[in-house]
């Protein structure tokens, strides 16, 4: 009886006592070691925050660009203009230089197409057929008699 008694009351006991410390080291322990949902959710946020970063340096390299090509083309005008200045042999020359320089700005506005005034017929996605031959759906056409 004593053997009995002991094999069911050793298992028991263990098992009393791992849950005893498993309980302990849940309550001690909460934050140790982080579950796999929340480190999911903090690579998921590192990488929206890296990626919106590059975002904001890659639309900020974009405006310094622009920013410098507009510089460049302003600096291009102010050339062609010094040029056309000193450059023209007289005044009519001078001023046709510098209104072709500026003309870009002022462009007048082209003429609209207008369609032809003749009505055209809209072209056919089938073959015209004589007046007295069968068309091609009726039942007797491309049959020799």
């Amino acid at each position: 009886m004593e053997h009995s008694l002991l094999v069911w009351l050793l298992p028991t006991l263990a098992l009393v006592a791992g849950v005893a410390i498993g309980f302990l080291l849940a309550r001690l322990l909460p934050n140790a070691v982080p579950n796999s949902t929340q480190r999911q959710l903090d690579d998921i946020q590192e990488r929206f925050d890296s990626y919106q970063n590059e975002v904001v340096t890659h639309f900020n390299s974009t405006a310094s660009l622009v920013k410098k090509l507009t510089q460049s083309y302003q600096d291009v005008q102010d050339h062609l203009s010094e040029g056309a200045n000193r450059l023209a042999l007289d005044e009519q020359t001078r001023q046709r230089l510098l209104a072709a320089l500026h003309a870009d700005a002022a462009q007048t506005p082209r003429e609209r197409l207008t369609p032809p005034k003749e009505v055209q017929e809209p072209p056919r996605d089938y073959a015209p057929k004589s007046p007295n031959s069968p068309g091609m759906l009726d039942e007797h056409y491309g049959l020799k008699k």
